[in-house]
């Protein structure tokens, strides 16, 4: 009879593990500010200094995004690792395309090199900067941050033998640009005035078609009331035409900021995104604990039609921001 019973007796079960509140806790904090991060770019929330600083980081958060959905799914936290998991791969979507090259477009037309550089205040090696353009037969350049005095330092390194035709409005500090060109050129107005001076060309390329060049540098958005200076100068970066244009200089945007994001809508491609480079940081190049993580503010876009053969960045010294070249073609 005891036998019997003990034969009845149900097996021993394996104590019950439950969750740990404080792994749930810190799972859902790391979550939360993912997808709070996500949503600025996502849903075009960067109408603040704050928050556009925060979306020029947006390549940096889908790292984050994946461990956390990771170790949501090591934890069998099953709702955080949906939640986050698909707000991650949205954003996937729009960020690692840019490392992908498209398939080469033969174009039959006119080889033009476009490069643009940022001369900190007009205290960028002049010398660099005409070797790039020397070494690399560039056609057109674009100069942001372009001073009376590194005008002459340009000059005397060789800069006029190489680009003689010029629309320069320079000036002292950070508002001065200009364009320089192998080829003629007529100024024109394709930009209203902004804070920094953003002149416009057409450029008389060989060939039927001529170019049209905007040098482009709008306000920083991080200043205390320059955020909306920053969307209304980018959004007066003209549409696109018939004519071919290229837009080259320093956006002071990444491609995950909603006004330039717009601008693309209006014609525009971005060389750097299309080459498979567009995560290439451009700025800032200064090896410093202080400086803020590489972003990629630097860019050419080309209107529709145009295509692009290569895309590459240089350091230039003295500068904090990378020369951005792009070798495109224009089509006859």
């Amino acid at each position: 009879m005891d036998q019997t019973l003990t034969e009845l007796e149900p097996a021993e079960q394996p104590p019950v593990r439950r969750k740990s509140a404080k792994v749930t806790a810190l799972l859902v904090v790391l979550g939360s500010g993912f997808v709070a991060w996500a949503a600025l770019p996502l849903a075009d929330l960067d109408s603040n200094r704050y928050t556009a600083a925060l979306v020029a980081l947006t390549p940096y958060a889908v790292p984050l995004g994946l461990v956390v959905t990771l170790l949501a799914l090591v934890l069998r936290r099953w709702l955080t690792a949906l939640v986050v998991g698909a707000v991650a791969v949205a954003l996937v979507t729009t960020v690692v395309p840019r490392a992908i090259p498209d398939s080469p477009t033969p174009v039959q037309g006119v080889p033009l090199r476009v490069l643009s550089a940022n001369l900190y205040f007009g205290e960028a090696d002049p010398v660099r900067v005409v070797e790039l353009v020397r070494d690399n037969q560039v056609d057109v350049l674009s100069l942001q941050e372009l001073t009376p005095d590194e005008v002459e330092a340009l000059d005397a390194a060789g800069l006029r033998s190489l680009l003689p035709h010029r629309v320069f409005q320079d000036h002292a500090g950070a508002e001065g640009s200009g364009i320089a060109s192998r080829f003629p050129l007529r100024e024109l107005s394709l930009v209203p005035p902004t804070t920094m001076r953003q002149p416009s060309a057409l450029v008389d390329v060989p060939g039927p078609r001529d170019v049209e060049v905007v040098a482009v540098h709008p306000v920083i958005p991080v200043g205390s009331d320059s955020n909306g200076d920053w969307v209304r100068e980018l959004n007066a970066l003209p549409h696109a035409g018939k004519t071919p244009r290229v837009l080259a200089g320093d956006f002071n945007a990444t491609l995950d900021h909603s006004p330039l994001g717009a601008l693309l809508t209006r014609g525009y491609r971005d060389a750097a995104a299309i080459t498979g480079s567009g995560l290439s940081p451009t700025w800032p190049v200064r090896d410093t604990w202080l400086a803020p993580p590489p972003v990629t503010i630097d860019h050419v876009l080309i209107s529709d039609g145009i295509a692009v053969q290569d895309y590459r960045t240089f350091e230039v010294a003295g500068a904090d921001h990378r020369a951005v070249l792009a070798h495109v073609v224009v089509p006859g």
